[in-house]
């Protein structure tokens, strides 16, 4: 990790586009400050920096090494406090804090009619727009001041406002606990992958069913039905219930496009919502509708009230192009999927402080399956050795136990079997130890073990007898997962029939009219 990245204020300055350093200059001279003042000195030099550099920073005479700290934490707030002032980053809640902070000034001025009359427009605004913790705020600084000064304001309004109060207070714990169950399992999906037994599948089955909280649908609001679709969609994950994947996906960008002010107001859960009905439909190999979906995502981005920032901006790479590279994958197209590959790279590093590791690790794995599958094995494990190299990731350990499966099977098809041994031991101990060594990885690791054994003659036969084994697996529910990252079947295929695997694929594709 760099330096530049360890910074955050040299990160922060170097995420500001043309018009928000401008924003930031002219929000300076409106302070009235001298144009030569510390903090502007010293975001001029780190605008001018490529790395962050301290030396280069102290040598510049702009500040002592004792002041640095609080330099920076000055400039820090004065960057933050220009970003919030930009029309470009206004939205309802920001909106609505505002308001609270006028309100809060009038209030302790002593003006309390007009402090409770923007509390009551604030408050309308944020139930409209689904912000039902801001709301709740606002309803709790109603009550002291309902209860501090006697405003008259309304009769019965002591009832009115418990009354929202309490439903505000409902709802909001309805959200939270779905909320946490939602993110608990994605936890869980992460560190572990799918369940991979009848226990486990009972174990996961119970700790759903025990936190998901009693409710009635038609009395959740768009909140509420958000985070129980997502609760319902993380749990159908973990089961591989995909067609229960598709049913909830779809519930949940069906409740945006059903409020289509909520796409522009929640733009991040709103393309996460799109990504898990893409994955759905891909692990269900549903291509026409894959397709469909991904155009009307790529439409809706490309309209104009789409919000406009670093951080959609990054979802909107990562989700797309994921979905591009999966529609070749159904298709079977590999050679115009590498196509991407360029794009790829080089949105990776453009938005290399917004994009985590894991999913940088999942493009490469992706990418890897893909030379894979043109039959350029050397690239293919190229990549692959950039995620078994990668001793910081953590999550995903299903990726870490593919990529190692799938480079044994390239250095075969690569021909660069003379070090398959040692690679065996190393990838049988890998999954031995991450305990993830099913019947799909023993099955190839002992047939690739007893590759040198076989006559050339006999290895079209070998290939059918463990094709068969594994058309077996595929109807296990827990041994189909290892098909899900690696479709290892159609390469068997592909070397029964001597055919590319592409072609294999593609002519599965065709007879699927889904």
């Amino acid at each position: 990790m760099t330096n530049a990245q360890k910074d955050s204020l040299f990160v922060l300055i170097k995420s500001l586009s043309k018009s928000e350093k401008r924003q930031f200059k002219l929000y300076v001279n409106r302070l009235g400050v001298n144009a030569d003042a510390k903090f502007l000195a010293l975001f001029n030099l780190f605008d001018k920096m490529h790395d962050y550099n301290e030396k280069e920073i102290l040598k510049s005479g702009i500040v002592k090494k004792q002041q640095l700290s609080n330099l920076k934490a000055h400039l820090y707030k004065q960057v933050l406090v220009s970003l919030r002032l930009n029309p470009v980053n206004q939205n309802i809640r920001i909106q609505i804090r505002e308001q609270m902070d006028f309100a809060t000034i009038l209030y302790h001025k002593g003006l309390y009619r007009q402090s409770l009359k923007i509390l009551e427009k604030a408050k309308q605004l944020a139930i409209e727009n689904e912000e039902k913790n801001i709301a709740y705020e606002i309803v709790e600084f109603e009550k002291i001041i309902e209860t501090q000064y006697i405003t008259r304001s309304m009769s019965g309004r002591a009832d009115e406002l418990a009354v929202q109060a309490k439903e505000l207070s409902m709802q909001n714990v309805i959200t939270s606990r779905l909320s946490n169950l939602s993110l608990q399992l994605y936890g869980i999906l992460l560190k572990s992958g799918y369940v991979k037994s009848d226990e486990e599948n009972q174990r996961i089955t119970e700790y759903f069913y025990s936190r998901l909280p009693k409710c009635k649908l038609e009395d959740l609001g768009f909140r509420e039905k958000l985070w129980l679709y997502k609760a319902h969609l993380w749990y159908s994950f973990l089961t591989q219930d995909f067609l229960s994947c598709y049913k909830y996906a779809s519930k949940l960008t069906d409740l945006f496009y059903e409020n289509e002010q909520m796409i522009y107001l929640n733009p991040v859960y709103y393309l996460k919502g799109n990504n898990y009905l893409l994955e759905s439909l891909f692990m269900l190999k549903y291509k026409t509708q894959f397709k469909a979906v991904l155009e009307r995502l790529e439409k809706t981005i490309a309209s104009e009230p789409f919000p406009k920032n670093e951080n959609v901006s990054s979802l909107c790479f990562l989700y797309i192009y994921i979905n591009k590279l999966n529609l070749h994958f159904v298709g079977g197209t590999f050679e115009e999927g590498l196509s991407l590959v360029d794009d790829i790279l080089k949105e990776l590093k453009a938005h290399r402080d917004t994009i985590d590791e894991h999913h940088v690790m999942v493009f490469y794995y992706k990418i890897a399956c893909m030379y894979f599958g043109n039959g350029d094995n050397r690239m293919c494990i190229s990549y692959l050795k950039k995620i078994i190299d990668n001793k910081n990731l953590t999550m995903r350990e299903d990726l870490m136990c593919f990529s190692r499966v799938l480079s044994l099977v390239a250095h075969y098809e690569a021909g660069m079997d003379y070090h398959l041994d040692v690679q065996l031991k190393s990838t049988y101990k890998f999954l031995l130890k991450m305990n993830d060594l099913h019947e799909v990885q023993k099955e190839m690791i002992k047939f690739l073990r007893n590759l040198g054994n076989i006559y050339p003659h006999e290895l079209k036969k070998e290939f059918k007898k463990l094709h068969s084994r594994f058309k077996e697996l595929d109807n296990d529910p827990y041994e189909r997962r290892a098909f899900l990252y690696l479709d290892i079947i159609s390469w068997l295929e592909s070397k029964i029939e001597n055919k590319p695997v592409g072609i294999i694929i593609q002519e599965k594709a065709k007879k699927l009219v889904r």
